[in-house]
């Protein structure tokens, strides 16, 4: 018998969720990934897949990047969206993050890639379908993850005020329907793609323009360089 998969959230999410736990798509999908885990290479690691929950509590986020899936290479997932293991190599989307985190705000050096240090500090960093399968990028849409996911936004955008949502390519500003722009502020740019960076990513100054927004509404603005 495969382990059993199980939504292990240690923080005051675990209470907000309670519902989707019980909710029969979730229960399938917590089937579909035991079978999976048991059978192959799905990252990030069971005890890792709610990492975002764990590392930003929903009374902490002040700010909500929006991703696709994890990477699919062993050893970069850590269940933080853009985010990589400490020690890996830099993916491509994230080097360019880096890029323009360093020109936008006229640091020296980013913060580690396991991007822990700006989840403590608030920054929610969700992708909206939790794992995947080694090598196979997508494997695992469409069997739960995004009813899941969507009810997070909806949560945030419903019992939270004034958060800020970077949706960077046309995969997250998709997201946008789920948000209330009269209570928050949506701030959109093209994918850190190699792709698709030079359409719009590089120059968007999103890192200055949230703390802008923070701290005109009264909250501290994130040390993004950790």
């Amino acid at each position: 018998m495969p382990t059993t998969f199980k939504p292990l959230i240690t923080t005051d999410w675990a209470n907000i969720l309670n519902t989707e736990f019980e909710a029969p798509y979730f229960i399938a999908l917590t089937n579909f990934l035991s079978t999976a885990y048991s059978k192959g290479n799905i990252f990030p690691p069971q005890d890792a897949v709610f990492n975002a929950f764990n590392k930003t509590p929903f009374k902490k986020v002040k700010v909500v990047i929006i991703a696709q899936d994890p990477y699919h290479q062993t050893g970069q997932a850590n269940g933080l969206a853009f985010a990589v293991n400490s020690g890996i190599t830099l993916p491509p989307s994230l080097k360019n993050i880096f890029k323009e985190l360093t020109t936008d705000l006229n640091i020296p050096t980013p913060p580690p890639s396991n991007l822990i240090a700006w989840a403590d500090k608030g920054v929610l960093l969700l992708n909206t379908i939790l794992t995947v399968a080694e090598s196979t990028p997508g494997a695992h849409q469409q069997k739960g993850w995004e009813i899941f996911t969507n009810a997070v936004i909806k949560h945030l955008s419903t019992e939270k005020t004034k958060l800020v949502f970077l949706l960077w390519g046309k995969y997250a500003q998709a997201k946008k329907t789920l948000i209330n722009a009269e209570k928050h502020f949506i701030l959109e740019a093209a994918h850190p793609s190699p792709l698709s960076a030079y359409n719009g990513f590089f120059g968007c100054k999103h890192f200055s323009k949230t703390n802008v927004l923070l701290a005109e509404n009264g909250f501290l603005p994130i040390a993004w360089a950790g």
